[in-house]
């Protein structure tokens, strides 16, 4: 797992981080079974996913506009939002914090890396690395097992 998801999980409450574990295992037993076409139309929907990054660089995007405009429309004072919310996002991406975080968790926005975690074991499962010049003992291979095992 990379550092930026330690990171965002070590932020993230153990009842949360629960949750979306459970939701990327419910979706592995779902698919163990399941054919090609099914496990490559669960792969195109992580493809679509948003993630965690993503969902904070719109959000803070949109404050910022948001401060920008009434600050100029309604009252200068507004133009602390986006002082503040540049101000955020420059901890975001230098230690994970985020003001919205929590809220981001609780409602099951993950990681690149947790969604990656998911793709890697729907291949696992799926044998795309069978009979590949892949290294099946490669940090992704394994993390991708584990998860497909149901192991964290």
């Amino acid at each position: 797992m990379d550092r930026r998801t330690q990171r965002i999980r070590a932020l993230t409450t153990a009842a949360v981080l629960a949750r979306i574990d459970a939701r990327t295992r419910r979706s592995l037993r779902r698919h163990a079974g399941a054919d090609d076409e099914t496990i490559a139309r669960r792969l195109d929907a992580l493809d679509r996913e948003w993630d965690l990054d993503r969902v904070v660089e719109t959000e803070g995007s949109a404050m910022a506009l948001a401060g920008l405009a009434l600050g100029l429309l309604a009252h200068r004072r507004w133009l602390g939002l986006p002082a503040f919310v540049a101000a955020m996002m420059l901890a975001h991406a230098t230690t994970g914090a985020y003001p919205l975080l929590p809220l981001f968790r609780k409602l099951g926005v993950r990681t690149s890396g947790e969604i990656e975690r998911e793709r890697i074991a729907l291949k696992v499962l799926r044998g795309d690395f069978a009979e590949s010049d892949a290294d099946p003992a490669s940090d992704g291979a394994r993390d991708g097992a584990a998860v497909a095992a149901g192991a964290r």
